[in-house]
């Protein structure tokens, strides 16, 4: 089964967006698809921002990233782009970083003017990285989304829908390409 990794990259310590990380990190789970979760407002900030990969924290996340089929890349928009937290990471990534690897964008926002950030700002970006497939995304507002306690959230009914189409598309494309790493190594 193709491993999954999720990147959040929200700055806010009770962030929307890390809280529907974990409702689709439950839906992966559920479907049998364990995930790890990178946050990387928890990563060591300066060596992050020197692009130091001095710390075991930032090596361990590089490797976690390089090992991963599939990459959940989630952000909020700030100033009609992705965090600026996803892009020191992203940076940190060689050219080639999500090459052969299956992503699905994730974006909270504001308005609906935000909707725009992830097919002009966030998805070219996961393509200049190599990404085998970028697989149509889900983008959500703020209002949709209730925070709950410890982690959790509600998602309103109709971001709901969006957002799971979006994550069983994630879940086709890896199972996709399981069922063509098996046919063609045989």
């Amino acid at each position: 089964m193709p491993s999954v990794v999720a990147i959040s990259g929200s700055p806010s310590a009770d962030s929307r967006t890390a809280r529907v990380v974990h409702h689709v990190l439950h839906r992966l789970a559920a479907g049998g698809r364990g995930a790890d979760h990178i946050v990387v407002r928890d990563l060591p900030a300066q060596e992050l921002l020197r692009g130091s990969l001095a710390h075991p924290a930032l090596v361990q996340a590089l490797e976690a990233v390089a090992g991963a089929e599939g990459v959940v890349v989630a952000t909020p928009v700030y100033k009609a782009s992705y965090s600026g937290l996803v892009k020191v990471f992203l940076d940190l990534l060689p050219q080639a970083g999500l090459a052969g690897k299956t992503v699905l964008p994730l974006v909270t926002g504001g308005s609906l003017a935000h909707m725009l950030a992830m097919d002009y700002a966030l998805r070219p970006v996961l393509s200049a990285l190599g990404a085998r497939h970028v697989v149509p995304g889900a983008f959500l507002l703020d209002s949709a989304i209730e925070r709950l306690g410890a982690d959790a959230c509600r998602v309103d009914p109709a971001a709901e829908l969006r957002l799971l189409e979006a994550v069983d598309g994630f879940t086709r494309a890896l199972t996709g390409r399981e069922s063509l790493t098996l046919t063609t190594s045989a």
